[in-house]
């Protein structure tokens, strides 16, 4: 069975209800971004970051932005996938993120989930998804 960190930041705490739902599923480590770093990248076999859009539709920059900076260019040869939750805009951090993730050489696992505010039926289902696609 394969070692699955979901590593996450969550202002208001829809993001960190998403986290749940993957660790719920999978058994897997649950990290807030300020706990994870490179040096612990090695350590699992797949890893799910988590992360809403703030500002102009960016990832956090005080915590979050720093620790994916830090560990993306780790990532190659591991399951990775991304989400988060947003109150605005029409997801354009996610699509951001992933190409960031893309130009660094991370390849996702599967589909990026994204939902506005708190995850319901529909964003609890594509996590689960996601959840199988990485564990």
């Amino acid at each position: 069975m394969s070692k699955v960190a979901v590593v996450f930041y969550s202002g208001s705490g829809n993001t960190e209800a998403m986290a749940d739902v993957i660790v719920n599923a999978l058994g897997a480590d649950k990290i807030e971004a300020e706990a994870f770093s490179a040096a612990k990248v090695a350590d699992y076999d797949a890893i799910a970051f988590g992360c809403p859009a703030m500002g102009d539709e960016v990832l956090e920059e005080t915590i979050f932005q720093p620790m994916w900076d830090d560990v993306k260019t780790g990532l190659a040869g591991k399951k990775v996938a991304l989400f988060g939750s947003y109150g605005w805009g029409d997801g354009q951090w996610m699509r951001d993120w992933e190409a960031d993730a893309a130009s660094n050489g991370v390849t996702l696992a599967c589909e990026s989930v994204i939902c506005n505010e708190a995850p319901d039926d529909e964003a609890t289902a594509a996590l689960e998804s996601l959840a199988k696609a990485i564990g």
